[in-house]
């Protein structure tokens, strides 16, 4: 009997997405128990104080507005100029570096990973990502013949561990000669973590300290996915400006998405932004990018381009829109201050948190305790080194008693 017709190189292990198969329980059991009675802190989405989807106002209405030939009209492979123009600008506001940049479009901030990671490493390279990590950087990186290794993102301070950065990316790049290094900051996913202006200081130095030797080829991708519900105001985009005049063989690409910041997330829609000092690599990244999109997804979402450019260029919208996320911005950090609160209240150990939609409990045995929460319909996502709490789609008063329940559960079982 035959058991497979898949490819050796496309036959993976038969499972369902766990994050999302995890939400579907929680939603099973909001209609069982009601809403009130439910924590679901599974997906990585805004929700209002009642669990449902924050959809902003600003956002969707100028997207109701448009003509139909908006949505049906397909876009330019690298997506339409008025929307790599408004994208960079959403990116960086005033802190743009002093460099050549390039915009491709992609589904989300998903098509950026992937086009920094197929085009930028060589079959049987291996990528540099954090021990705390969004899972698809492994996925994809799998997905292409890629491997990956991890660096500890903490040190015993509880601070960006520059020392295992320093020495695993050294290892790495001196083995291969080129490097794709990934860091998701601000706000990084599972744990909440922004790198300091002084960190990034530091992780600068040692791409510049490397890239002495012109064999190296250093390619650094920074997922800003939550970058606009991280810091006051743009303090978290300061970082930008040390990306000005680097050396030539370090190229910077930023995975921006339209998903967090205009709660967007189905619509699929991000872009590849590239930082280099060097006009020819700077459009090499352009074409390079263009053509993977091309042989993968053609193009991107067109309505969400077009409502983007629309606000980005209207002073008046555009104001509106920024007032609206600023309401939702503040709302997430009530809640994020709230739980981390409770839990030093009840002495629940947290990764150290400061920006964005998630917090991370460090334990052993996060499948099991999430299993038990489960039974007092407390949904949060098992990770292999913790446990992850969505803070962004949880209200404040579910927040301030939610670390009582974890750890009375992480006690039972030790």
């Amino acid at each position: 009997m035959i058991s497979s017709m898949a490819a050796d190189h496309a036959i993976w292990p038969k499972e369902d997405d766990a994050i999302f198969g995890l939400a579907a329980k929680a939603q099973e059991a909001i209609k069982k128990y009601g809403k009130e009675n439910v924590i679901d802190s599974t997906l990585g989405a805004l929700a209002d104080d009642n669990g449902d989807l924050i959809c902003m106002k600003t956002v969707y209405d100028e997207l109701k507005s448009m003509p139909n030939a908006c949505f049906a009209a397909y876009a330019q492979v690298a997506g339409q100029p008025d929307f790599l123009e408004a994208v960079q600008e959403a990116c960086f506001k005033e802190f743009r570096p002093d460099a050549y940049i390039k915009a491709v479009a992609t589904p989300g901030g998903t098509g950026s990973v992937r086009h920094t990671i197929y085009n930028y490493t060589n079959p049987g390279d291996t990528i540099l990502v954090s021990d705390w990590y969004w899972k698809p950087y492994v996925t994809i990186s799998e997905e292409f013949g890629r491997k990956v290794a991890f660096y500890k993102l903490f040190n015993e301070k509880n601070e960006f561990n520059i020392e295992s950065f320093k020495e695993n990316f050294e290892t790495l790049l001196n083995k291969q000669k080129r490097l794709v290094a990934i860091i998701n900051s601000p706000a990084q996913n599972p744990t909440g973590y922004s790198l300091s202006d002084e960190e990034w200081v530091e992780v600068i130095n040692i791409m510049k300290e490397n890239a002495k030797d012109q064999n190296n080829k250093i390619i650094l991708f920074i997922d800003v996915a939550y970058i606009d519900f991280a810091g006051k105001e743009n303090e978290r985009r300061k970082f930008f400006k040390l990306f000005s005049n680097l050396p030539e063989n370090i190229l910077v690409v930023v995975g921006y998405s339209l998903s967090k910041g205009y709660t967007m997330y189905g619509m699929r829609l991000g872009a590849a932004i590239c930082i280099s000092s060097n006009k020819d690599i700077a459009d090499e990244f352009y074409y390079s990018c263009s053509h993977s999109s091309r042989a993968n997804w053609s193009n991107c979402n067109r309505a969400a381009m077009e409502v983007m450019s629309r606000i980005s260029k209207d002073p008046a919208k555009l104001k509106a829109y920024e007032e609206e996320k600023a309401i939702y911005k503040s709302m997430l950090q009530k809640r994020a201050e709230a739980f981390v609160k409770a839990a030093n209240e009840v002495d629940l150990e947290i990764l150290p948190y400061r920006d964005g939609f998630f917090i991370s409990i460090p334990c052993d045995n996060a499948k099991e305790i999430s299993d038990k929460l489960i039974e007092q319909n407390l949904f949060l996502v098992p990770l292999k080194k913790g446990l992850r709490f969505a803070v962004c789609a949880v209200s404040e008063d579910k927040c301030k008693i939610a670390p009582a329940m974890i750890k009375k559960i992480m006690d039972e079982i030790k």
